[in-house]
Formats: C-alpha cells, structure tokens, sequence
C-alpha cells in the first residue's frame, strides 16, 4: 500500500463537486456510501482473497485493477473524463484496496459523483448545439467506438467530441426525413434523458459498479450482485416470479405496458391493455397510492411485486389518454408467474432434400434454468430446462420427427446440473465433464441415469454467445461422436461459480449485503481439453458475426488461460465425424447456390469492414451515398429473389429504442420474428443431410450411430 496520503485528492474532489452544485442547483445531490456497503465489501474481500479459484491478495497490485475497471466502468467510452482528471486520480490507483479493507469508500464514490458532474458539463454543452444547425458539408467522421480510445487532453477537445457526437445524431434524424424543429425536440429530449436517468442512480448503484470493478478484477465471471440484482438472477434460473404478469417498459418517464402475460392476473382481468401508462402503485386496497411518475423502472417492478395471494392497487392512465387524463384505479392479486419467454420451446422444419422430406424438430433453449429451492425441498414438480426438454422431446417423438436440433445460440449458460442432466438425455451413463478446484483436485459429473430420451440424429447449433453450460453440453455431445456441433466457435467460459449469500457468512440478520456469484473451479472437457478461451469448435462452421477482440472470453484481459487434463475414461457413443466431410461438402455446395445465405455472407463482410474502420462520415453527400447504396441493394435483393431476401433491417430513423411509438416498435419485432432465420434452416438441412446418409446404408448407419436401433425406445 502506498504512503502517499489520499486525502488531498479526496479534497480535491469534494471542492470541484461542491463547487459545480453551487452553480447548478439543478443537479442531484452527492451520493455517498452506506454503513452496510463498506462491511459488504470487506466481507468480499476476505472471501475473495480466501476463497477463489485464482485467489489472489488485496494489495496495490490488485488496487490498480480495480481502479482500471472502475474508470472504464465509469466512463467507457472516453466521453466525460479529461486526461488531467485521470491524473488528479493517481494517487487513488493504489488506494481502492485501503479503502475496503478500511472500510471508508469515500474515493470510488468521490470518482463517480465527479463522473456525474463531468456528464452534467457535456449534457449543458450538448443542448447548446441543439440550437445551433450544424454544417455537413465538411469532411469529417465520428468513431463508432472509443473503448480503445485515449482521454482527451484539453477541454476543447472533448467538446470538439461532443460536436462531432451531436451532429451525428442530428444527421441521423435529417437522413430519416425529420425537420429542423422535431431534430431539435428529438435531441433536446434525449440529452435531458441523460441528466433523468443519472440523477435515478443510488448509492447501491455506485457501489454495485465498484464492488464489480474489484469482482472482475479476480476474473471475468465473479461478479457482486447486490440485493435486487440478486433475486433478478433469482429469477432468471428458476423462471418464475410473484406479480401480476405484464412485461414493463419506460417510456417518457411513464411506466409503460408492454406485454401481457397470458393466464396471468393482469391478462385476466381485462381491465388493463398494452401502452397503458402506471402512474401509482399501492400496497392493498386500503393503503394509499405512492405516484410512480418518473420513477426508475426498477424501483416500480419491485413495489408491483409481492408475496402470493396479496392484492396490487395500480393507477393507470389508459394508452390513448393524454397526460391530463383520468386515471383508472385496477385491484390486482399477485401470483406466481412463470417466465416463459425463457423457456425450451419447440417447432418443426420441414427439409427437403429432392423427392424426400424430413421432419426436423427444433428445441431452442435460451438458458440452463433451474429452480435450487423447489429442488431443494423436494417438490416433485420443480422446473428445470431438462425436464422441459425431456417433455418437448417426447412430443416431438409422437410427431415422428426424423432428427432433433438443439438451438443453443446466444445461451449464455446457467445451472452445471442441468448441462450434465440433459446430455444424459442424449447419451447412455457416462461422464459429460471434469472439474478441477483451486487444489487441483478433479471430480467428473456423470449421467448416472440409464437410457436415452433421445436415440437418433441430433444436431447441436451454437455461436459466440453460447457459453459455460451450452460448452459443456455441446463438448460432451461432440465428445462422444453422439451428434454434430454446427454455427460459429462458441464464448470460451471454461470457468464454475458459486454463489455466496453474504448475510449468511456475515450471520447478518437487518442489513441486506448482497451476493457474491465466485468463481471456484475450472471445467474440462471429458477428452481432457478445455473450453477456456478457446471454446468448441464446430464441425460445420457458419460465418461468425461477432468481432472476438470485442466478444467472447478472449476479449478479456484477465481471462484464465488454456490447459488440459487428463482425459476421462468414456465410450463413445457415435461416428458423426465421420460424416463431416460428405456433410461439409453437400453444405458449401447447397450454400453457394443459394441466394439468402449469400447475402448473409456479404452482410458479415460489410460489417465487419465497417467495424474495422470505426468511423462514420458527417458529409451529407457522403452520407445519403451511403444510405442510398444500401437500400438499392435491398431492393434488387427482395426484386431478384423475393422468397430468399430476408427483412430488410429497419430503416435507420436516428431514434432509440424508447423514443419511437410502442406499436411501431411492436410491429417491428413482430416483423422481425417472422422474418426467414437463414443459420436454423441450413442447420435442418445439414441434419436432414445426415439423416438421408444414414438411411442409405445401414452399415454407416449401425457405424455413426450404433446404439440408436437398440435405444431409441427407452425413455427417460
């Protein structure tokens, strides 16, 4: 720990805050940090030092990681903070670790209050250009990101930025066919949005950002998630929740129906529509409405939210009622509601392959869900992501589908359980993968239950969002040659964590602490290898859309590395590989003929120019060139071949997503959802290919998949 005092910095601060509050009165008030919070991160601290995979100590060393988080945190891309505050925060470099171990957390809150200060600047200087008309006949650029890019060094060049960042959404809106009075309204509004939604931040906000500034500074996935965050990961494994049912968006500071959810009390009730604003929430018939106009949405979820079998008073302004409308007083019973949207689902794709259709059922599972508790306790009826797929497959079977095709694109994981459980749909007993603990002992998960629900061709898609128990799941059925691995190389998340209930280490009964989700081991594929970094590779490869210096476990700086173990003792369970090259042929030449998938490629390729230039013009010529280019392109696209163009993306009309009308955007994502999805279909073709290969030859059939005639009928 350094000697040099932080005190004189934290002055420093303090005054330049104090001193920008005087002058605009308008701005929120400093937000400092709670009792709790400081016992909160000490408790972090001694299990995180003690405790994680990768222990390491709380010293200067790791003072300067958390402090390189903290700021990347606070200002990603380089838009508030000068080089010279950076340099007025030195001396905090090796100070954070002093500050949890101390207990006072007067810095990181110091930093993000200057941050605020620093927005509130930008914000002023932001709707002063609203009522300047900027010239777009120069020949200059704005970059699309700044993540990588340096601080800048004077104040005249961040508001040079800033001029650059206006005026590029101001030509936005002009390309999108607005007028100079509604540009000026659009951005005005938008600018004023950010003050609005900086002035909504907490103190548990601030130190959320701080406590993950030192939690990812162990490694990527250890993560601090503060009270509301963590019944919000709560939810998300055992997907359901206790409320009303209705999907809540803000919109204009109004809490804004999105969606209903069907056989849910506010569905039920028919009193309440989509684009019906709340405007008050009360806790009972008889308890009085607290106004919720202007409320972060977080902060009206959860008053909505309760225990089962209460009742919800809501104050709603009807959609077509104007701001001065009377508002309609709805009684509601909370009840358990089950996130559906996040659940296995299933649909059949008819493949073609000359005179001969096959069936090809499709179970997209967006995560690895499970309920711990009802688990815990024995309920019988508890849900998890094998058991509703294990039910769907079961329907599928009854609708004599030849192959199953597991979609697991943009799964970013969930339950380990659930990974190892539903491989063990797929294959007999066996290993499915091998943990290694900071000790270096390895314990191999195995499927323990007998029989398949499953015998037949399968297929598996991925790509770089699907991780950590999608890796799993897709390694092991890759493994065991049981079926093919199709899409891009998936996220790289070789890691396993835990979650620590604070409160229950600390023996805390009054304050909430929070949740620490830790990383305690490192998972491994049961051929020895890892998918850390790496990932899984597939047999089939898609072109990828992502950029991996920008996503995936390789992007991160601080990532474990690569390695490998032994390899588990395992009989495989097919051949598939064996196919891959009959399969990868008939896959290039059907793509190479067929329209949609090459406009996909020629997507990816522009795209991927487009992110390595990193600037966009602020010429209006070159601008209108640009847009004019692409939707010439669309149109000869959807005019050469109407079947195989997809939706042609939104035209870009400048505005964000809560700026635009709630029916147009809800008539966009339906459109979008209707819209061709060119990977799934190839994906069931691939596997029909499969399919038409094996029913061919009853030897290569018996090879591939050997136990598919014996076990295809035993069920789970």
């Amino acid at each position: 720990m350094t000697k040099k005092p932080w005190c004189i910095l934290l002055a420093w601060l303090i005054t330049a805050q104090s001193a920008a509050l005087e002058s605009q009165s308008s701005e929120p008030a400093l937000l400092m940090p709670l009792p709790q919070q400081a016992q909160s991160a000490l408790w972090s601290a001694q299990i995180l030092t003690r405790y994680h995979y990768r222990a390491a100590p709380l010293d200067d060393a790791m003072s300067e990681r958390i402090f390189a988080n903290y700021v990347d945190s606070l200002d990603r891309e380089r838009l508030f903070f000068l080089q010279s505050d950076i340099e007025r925060f030195a001396s905090a470099r090796t100070q954070l670790d002093d500050a949890i171990l101390k207990q006072d957390l007067s810095i990181p809150f110091a930093m993000f209050n200057l941050q605020r200060q620093r927005l509130a600047e930008r914000v002023a200087q932001a709707r002063e250009l609203v009522n300047q008309k900027p010239v777009f006949t120069l020949k200059e650029s704005y970059p699309h990101s700044r993540e990588k890019a340096p601080w800048a060094k004077s104040e005249d060049e961040l508001r040079d930025l800033w001029r650059k960042r206006v005026k590029n959404d101001w030509l936005r809106l002009k390309l999108a066919g607005k007028d100079e009075a509604a540009i000026r309204t659009t951005l005005d509004k938008r600018y004023e949005n950010y003050l609005t939604r900086s002035a909504r931040l907490k103190s548990d906000d601030v130190f959320q950002l701080f406590m993950n500034a030192y939690s990812t500074a162990m490694d990527p996935h250890t993560q601090y998630l503060g009270p509301r965050a963590a019944e919000d990961f709560d939810i998300s494994m055992r997907l359901s929740l206790v409320g009303i049912g209705a999907v809540l968006q803000e919109r204009d500071e109004y809490t804004t129906i999105r969606e209903l959810v069907p056989g849910g009390p506010a569905a039920e009730s028919g009193k309440l529509k989509v684009g019906d604003r709340i405007i008050g929430v009360g806790q009972g018939v008889q308890a009085p409405i607290t106004d919720v106009l202007g409320w972060r949405l977080d902060d009206v979820v959860a008053l909505i939210r309760g225990k089962t079998d209460t009742t919800v008073v809501l104050s709603v302004l009807p959609a077509n009622a104007g701001p001065d409308g009377n508002p309609t007083l709805i009684s509601l019973g909370r009840r358990k509601i089950n996130v559906e949207a996040q659940a296995a689902r299933k649909s059949i794709i008819e493949a073609r392959d000359g005179t001969a259709s096959r069936r090809i059922g499709v179970i997209s599972l967006p995560a690895f869900y499970e309920d711990f508790a009802a688990r815990r306790k024995g309920d019988p009826n508890y849900r998890s992501a094998t058991r509703d797929v294990s039910r769907l497959l079961a329907q599928l079977k009854k609708e004599k589908v030849d192959g199953i095709l597991i979609d697991l694109r943009n799964n970013g994981g969930g339950s380990l359980s659930e990974a190892v459980d539903l491989t063990g749909l797929f294959i007999d007993e066996g290993p499915v993968v091998q943990q290694r603990n900071a000790r270096g002992e390895v314990r191999i998960e195995r499927d323990q239950q007998g029989g398949l629900a499953w015998g037949g061709p399968l297929a598996v898609l991925i790509n770089r969002g699907s991780a950590s128990a999608s890796e799993i799941f897709a390694a092991a059925i890759q493994d065991y040659g049981r079926g093919l691995v199709i899409g891009e190389t998936s996220y790289g998340k070789g890691t396993v964590q835990t979650v620590v209930d604070l409160n229950e280490v600390a023996k805390e009964d009054k304050a909430q602490l929070g949740e620490l989700k830790m990383t305690i081991a490192q998972f491994f594929r049961i051929n020895g290898g890892t998918t850390q970094l790496r990932g899984v590779s597939p047999d089939i490869a898609f072109p990828s859309t992502t950029d991996p210096e920008q996503f995936g476990e390789s992007s991160s700086e601080n990532a474990l590395p690569w390695t490998q173990i032994k390899a588990a003792e395992f009989s495989p369970a097919g051949q598939v590989t064996t196919l891959v090259p009959a399969l990868r042929a008939r896959h290039d030449a059907r793509v190479a003929r067929d329209p949609a998938f090459r406009y996909l490629l020629e997507d990816v390729a522009e795209a991927n120019v487009q992110r390595k230039n990193n600037q966009v013009s602020l010429n209006e010529t070159e601008r209108r060139a640009e847009l004019e280019k692409r939707e010439a392109k669309q149109k000869l696209r959807a005019g050469n071949n109407p079947s195989a163009a997809q939706k042609a993306p939104r035209r870009d009309d400048g505005l964000l997503a809560n700026e635009r009308a709630l029916s147009a955007d809800l008539a966009e994502e339906k459109e979008q959802k209707k819209a061709k999805d060119v990977l799934l279909t190839e994906s069931a073709k691939i596997l029909s290919d499969e399919i038409g290969l094996l029913k061919a030859d009853t030897r290569l059939a018996a090879q591939v998949l050997p136990a598919a005639s014996a076990m295809a009928t035993q069920t789970r």
